[in-house]
């Protein structure tokens, strides 16, 4: 009978410690590759809410005092327009209908500037484009008529005077415009005021333009709804859909209180 050898015992070899590096060299690259994946798919979502549902823009003038101040950030509803129409009194960022703004000169800017600008701009975080636009309140939808102003200075939209002074900046005594105009808004178009009233290029001094100061419903970029910045303005922005609650619809088209129209 023979016995069996048995293995000699010691201390257990350790590990290469040159197979480690490679391992953690792997663990960095999925760490960044996950990384890249992640930053990538929130730079796509930011541009798609961009896109179609969300936009940032900047006040570039005071023409909508005291509602906005030059230089406040706001947020623009692009969708809720497209299915729900306008009303009476939203407040609308558009592009210029045609000679309506005059090309500023701007001052030549460096390429890696120009470039983060853009890269910001397709994710909502800049508004490069703010200047090309404007924002003012609607007054007058498709189908209504409106005159300024009667015996004791109001705005009257379908035969109906509204009173203004919620949100007007005025001197006192002025009336709602001290330009006179007379207008039926015509199909798939908007008639348009800003709130600091006699600081506003708006419809009423674009009458001599080839839309007679009407703004198509295709320049209509969406409503604004929201203050961002500066913190200390931050908040929800006041339609005063209220003023307009007594006007009605105009002939031919069903009554729904303060009016709305659907983008086409």
């Amino acid at each position: 009978m023979t016995t069996e050898k048995t293995a000699p015992t010691g201390p257990t070899p350790s590990p290469d410690p040159a197979a480690a590096p490679p391992r953690r060299r792997r663990g960095w690259l999925t760490f960044l590759r996950d990384v890249l994946v992640i930053v990538l798919i929130a730079v796509l979502v930011s541009f798609l809410v961009k896109t179609f549902l969300v936009r940032s823009f900047y006040i570039p003038s005071g023409s909508m005092k005291d509602t906005l101040q030059i230089d406040d950030r706001i947020l623009v509803d692009e969708i809720t327009p497209k299915f729900g129409g306008f009303s009476r009194g939203d407040i609308v960022v558009f592009r210029d209908p045609g000679g309506w703004l005059t090309a500023p000169a701007k001052p030549a800017r460096p390429a890696i500037v120009e470039a983060a600008d853009w890269a910001l701009s397709l994710v909502g975080l800049s508004a490069p484009d703010s200047d090309d636009h404007l924002i003012k309140r609607i007054i007058g939808l498709p189908g209504d008529h409106v005159v300024c102003c009667n015996g004791i200075g109001q705005i009257t939209v379908n035969d109906v005077p509204i009173d203004e002074s919620s949100y007007l900046r005025l001197r006192p005594g002025d009336p709602a415009s001290s330009v006179p105009f007379d207008v039926t808004v015509p199909p798939n178009s908007l008639w348009v005021l800003g709130d600091n009233r006699n600081e506003s290029r708006d419809s009423r001094y674009n009458t001599d333009q080839p839309g007679r100061g009407f703004v198509p419903l295709d320049n209509v970029v969406g409503r604004a709804f929201l203050t961002t910045w500066p913190l200390a303005r931050f908040g929800l922005l006041d339609f005063h859909h209220d003023v307009f609650a007594g006007v009605p619809a105009p002939a031919g088209t069903p009554s729904t209180g303060t009016g709305s129209t659907t983008s086409p």
